[in-house]
């Protein structure tokens, strides 16, 4: 199946986003304590929450390629958007553990300026984070996969976030030390901002919330087909990366169980063209006004 080959492909995404944020990480702190940056610290301490995103993501990505079992008809596509709550969670710990140090640090602050190395730490973090997010962009549109699509925006928010960290830094330098610190307030602020999208995001999945637009976009292209008599309801759900359409429709009621069955194909083939990821169920009910009329649109396609 297509979406078992893409969740296997998007692994790679997770693992070089995982690689990179340990070696950044472990970098910009040691470099943030010896070169006495609160802002490249905090940088730091962002990168490792990226780290639990990432390992999150990944599992997610392993436990959704397991197949349907008794208790999982559907298949364990929705473990990605689970673990995607789990690292939300995290990441709002950390944000306001940066928040508090940041604030100690505007109560007490020190006389110490940031080293000019830290600049420059900074910088190549950004070019290195960017990289990443192209690389996983690609891929997540190649793969389709929404879990490695908001692995490459956590990448591109911390690119921009390394920038912050370097003007806060060159701030400090030249005569504003306080500015490092804000930029590290600043950073836990963003930390937690972005961890309340990727809740929310999760949230909006687990509670079956769907995209309206594609819905419509659905019902429009089945409403042209000539053997649909009516559209009587039209529902979608995410799951993971599969989209599950559920449409019930009304035809012409003579008409017998394989002609049924050859719209009910017709339908699920034109939604596929949509989106490839899409599953579709079609229910067919009797078309019941007062006088039936046969039109050879039902019996040809």
């Amino acid at each position: 199946m297509e979406l078992y080959t893409n969740l296997r492909a998007g692994e790679k995404g997770a693992y070089l986003s995982i690689v990179t944020y340990i070696v950044l990480s472990v970098f910009k702190l040691t470099v943030g304590y010896f070169g006495n940056s609160e802002a490249l610290r905090a940088d730091g301490l962002n990168n490792t929450t990226d780290i639990i995103a990432s390992v999150a993501v990944l599992i997610g990505l392993r436990i959704s390629q397991r197949p349907p079992d008794d208790d999982h008809r559907y298949g364990h596509f929705r473990a990605e958007t689970v673990s995607s709550l789990i690292a939300s969670f995290i990441m709002i710990y950390v944000g306001i553990e940066v928040l508090i140090s940041a604030v100690e640090n505007m109560l007490h602050p020190t006389n110490e300026d940031p080293e000019i190395i830290t600049i420059f730490v900074s910088l190549i973090s950004a070019a290195i984070m960017f990289a990443v997010y192209k690389y996983n962009y690609k891929l997540a549109e190649k793969v389709k996969s929404t879990a490695v699509k908001a692995a490459a925006y956590d990448n591109r928010s911390d690119a921009f976030v390394s920038i912050g960290t370097a003007i806060g830094i060159v701030a400090a330098i030249i005569g504003f030390p306080i500015i490092d610190t804000i930029t590290a307030f600043i950073i836990g602020v963003i930390i937690i901002k972005t961890a309340i999208d990727i809740f929310k995001e999760a949230v909006y999945l687990l509670t079956d919330g769907f995209d309206s637009k594609f819905l419509a976009q659905v019902r429009a292209e089945v409403e042209n087909m000539a053997q649909v008599r009516e559209i009587n309801e039209i529902r979608g759900r995410q799951h993971g990366g599969m989209m599950l359409i559920d449409i019930t429709i009304s035809v012409n009621p003579h008409l017998n169980v394989r002609r049924s069955h050859d719209i009910s194909d017709r339908i699920e083939k034109r939604i596929e063209s949509l989106n490839s990821q899409a599953v579709t169920f079609v229910h067919i009910e009797p078309y019941d006004p007062k006088e039936i009329v046969i039109s050879e649109d039902d019996y040809h396609f």
